[in-house]
């Protein structure tokens, strides 16, 4: 392995600092923070760039503090920023955000920090792999070897029970989800869960059966409604975290729209957004997966809403005042960005849950003749350099309705 003595710049999209050798190549370093001179190894290598690992750090950033969770230094790879302290996690995440849409080619983008969350105790899902002992583990870090844990810093503590208490099947996959505020638990054991044990009360579910038709769900209660959440069905990492993306997407709802009556809901999920943001106007919900789409008719029955099963790039656009989406990782990409213009909105709040896919986003919006006022960055994945942003976009007064 090749060893570098480096001095770190910046923080890229993904957590790792940039630095650049003697021949002026860049370096991706994991565990480094910005303003740091680091002793590094290489771990690949490409024509245009390396990445390495930091080994020593030779002259500490002042925001370098000691990891509080035990299983980094076992080389559990679940969170990538415990060596930064918390308030320098929320000041790079809004820097990361606002260097990606400067980039993009937005002047002066407005970037902000929304309300502190708790970097520890809050995540309500988990997903890991059963050891060969048949214990809860994590990935190493770049590799696919588990590291049995007996709990995790950043869990809820109802769901660091059953990590502790829990016996899966050898090797299957193992995905914990709590309740906190209905007190359900499940556990979904992919492909198959005989031989699991877990706690009493927590429900034990193994993917095979829901291939079958086999129906399991659980539920939350996120800003003063109460959520079906079916075992495949995504939802936020925490009641907190949805409820503080629902007052972002609402406050830029009430900033640029506050007379909308028509609400389109992208990417709808269980219907967070519909359920929320929507009440009080007639709502259409887009989402492609079918257990999604169950739990959203389900959430939003009571409601003027209508749910619809469809592929992004099939749906036809229904006519609306504010589009909110929050598409997968990927971004709403082409399709996406055309199918907000043809409804005509005056206003996108787009979630985005990649900074890099923000900007292509963004640029795409842009293009369809939409101009961005500003991203609220919320923190719910502390110790990690995963961001979730919510971006407002609104229709500039020259461009025709229903025309990208």
């Amino acid at each position: 392995m090749t060893t570098l003595e480096l001095d770190t710049t910046s923080m890229a999209v993904g957590g790792e600092a940039v630095a650049r050798d003697e021949s002026g190549r860049v370096v991706f370093v994991a565990g480094a923070l910005p303003g740091e001179r680091v002793l590094v190894e290489v771990v690949a290598e490409k024509k245009t760039f390396a990445r390495a690992v930091v080994t020593d750090v030779l002259d500490p950033a002042p925001a370098r503090v000691e990891p509080p969770c035990p299983n980094v230094a076992l080389g559990c790879g679940g969170c990538d920023w415990q060596h930064i302290d918390e308030d320098e996690q929320r000041a790079l995440r809004v820097g990361i955000v606002t260097d990606v849409l400067a980039r993009a080619g937005f002047e002066d983008p407005q970037v902000r920090s929304g309300a502190p969350l708790a970097a520890e105790g809050l995540r309500t899902t988990v997903r890991g792999i059963a050891d060969a002992e048949g214990r809860f583990a994590f990935r190493r870090r770049r590799s696919h070897e588990p590291i049995a844990v007996d709990r995790c810093l950043v869990a809820h503590p109802a769901v660091n029970e059953v990590i502790a208490a829990g016996s899966f099947p050898p090797g299957r996959e193992v995905v914990i989800r709590v309740g906190t505020r209905t007190g359900e638990r499940s556990v979904l054991v992919d492909p198959a869960g005989e031989g699991t044990r877990v706690p009493d009360g927590v429900t034990v579910v193994a993917g095979r059966e829901l291939e079958g038709g086999h129906r399991a769900w659980l539920h939350e209660e996120v800003a003063g409604r109460r959520w079906r959440v079916s075992a495949r069905s995504f939802f936020q990492a925490s009641p907190e975290g949805a409820e503080a993306l629902v007052a972002a997407v609402q406050d830029l709802v009430a900033d640029h729209a506050p007379d909308a009556e028509r609400l389109v809901d992208l990417c709808c999920g269980v219907g967070l957004f519909a359920g929320t943001v929507g009440a009080g106007r007639s709502v259409v919900g887009v989402e492609r997966s079918a257990s999604s789409v169950a739990d959203a008719r389900h959430n939003l029955a009571d409601l003027d809403a209508r749910i619809v099963k469809v592929a992004l790039a099939r749906w036809r656009p229904s006519p609306a005042d504010v589009v909110v989406a929050d598409p997968a990782r990927s971004g709403l990409g082409r399709d996406g960005a055309r199918a907000v213009a043809a409804t005509g909105a005056e206003l996108c709040v787009l979630v985005s849950c990649d900074p890099a896919a923000l900007g292509r986003d963004a640029d795409l919006l842009r293009a369809a003749g939409y101009r961005h006022v500003g991203s609220v960055v919320v923190d719910l994945f502390g110790h990690t350099s995963h961001i979730e942003v919510v971006s407002g976009f609104i229709r500039e007064p020259e461009v025709g309705r229903g025309h990208g």
